[in-house]
């Protein structure tokens, strides 16, 4: 199955233009992390009130931080896996990288072959993956419980390779900025969680929600699923441990996630199926509020 393929679809697949829209995250320091998100990546500061505030490429927030006292972080929970900045071409994922590399922030450049990625830590052990689509180099399948990636002549990778950060650098120009805020194209592309089990998982998000299995990787213990035949909008994984607890009240890390609707019929269609399940949902001013079984937050709105 190809990243364009989507798997198990349904008749009440979501709707191919549902989209990710921020991320929110608990914060133990909110200045700290203000700092790193605006300095070392590039966000700009959209907007703030007292403990909280909204980031982002200066239209929609990309990430809105909350800070609450007392808080540490924990090992061995469901949560966040890493939130995904997508980036509209490679030079503008240069720019993100090479900046890094002149901050001397330690981040790990990896080549998905279908996607150019660097993958890194905020200070408070939130992951981050910045990448750019680069489906002309090959594509991926998840065939008998494994993930395989084909580079475009046909040959195999494991999908992890060192990026050639040489060759992504040579779209810099030798006029190039690198402290210039994130380009506005920039968004949210995927999301990638920590669950306590993977089938479980795929009822809520393939079952209830709506989004196509795009592979499970049974060997690796772990799940794509999407919208619209991407290659993936939400990854699923038990690498914390199947069988994982939620994260105490008092952990840094993931708050919700949102899924962005094309317009109320595609929202209303999804409620109801989560009002069918008798699955618990809580109006907020951002939307409809619900949790999976995992207990990661998620928010259903229109864009």
């Amino acid at each position: 199955m190809s990243q364009t393929e989507s798997k198990n679809k349904t008749e009440h697949s979501i709707h191919p233009a549902t989209t990710l829209g921020h991320v929110s995250l608990t914060v133990a320091n909110l200045e700290n992390q203000l700092l790193f998100y605006q300095q070392v990546l590039g966000f700009k500061l959209h907007w703030r009130k007292g403990s909280k505030a909204g980031l982002g490429a200066g239209g929609v927030d990309l990430l809105i931080l909350n800070e609450e006292p007392n808080l540490k972080k924990y090992r061995g929970v469901t949560g966040l896996y890493h939130f995904a900045v997508l980036f509209p071409n490679r030079r503008e994922l240069a720019i993100a990288l090479a900046r890094l590399y002149a901050l001397k922030y330690r981040n790990h450049p990896t080549d998905h072959i279908m996607t150019k990625t660097t993958y890194l830590d905020d200070p408070e052990g939130n992951g981050i993956e910045l990448y750019a689509e680069s489906p002309e180099d090959g594509t991926w399948t998840m065939k008998d419980g494994k993930y395989e990636t084909r580079r475009a002549d046909g040959s195999w990778s494991d999908g992890r390779e060192p990026l050639d950060v040489e060759a992504l650098f040579k779209y810099l120009k030798e006029d190039d900025k690198l402290d210039v805020p994130i380009p506005p194209e920039t968004k949210v592309g995927h999301i990638h969680l920590h669950v306590r089990d993977i089938p479980e998982a795929l009822d809520f998000y393939h079952g209830i929600i709506g989004f196509d299995v795009m592979g499970h990787a049974k060997d690796f213990q772990m799940a794509f699923v999407s919208a619209g035949g991407y290659h993936h909008h939400i990854g699923l994984n038990t690498w914390q441990g199947a069988g994982a607890p939620p994260p105490p009240a008092d952990a840094v890390g993931l708050r919700h996630f949102t899924v962005d609707f094309l317009d109320q019929q595609s929202l209303d269609e999804v409620i109801a199926r989560v009002d069918a399940a008798g699955i618990p949902s809580n109006r907020t001013e951002d939307g409809i509020l619900l949790h999976d079984p995992s207990q990661n937050g998620v928010i259903l709105r229109t864009k």
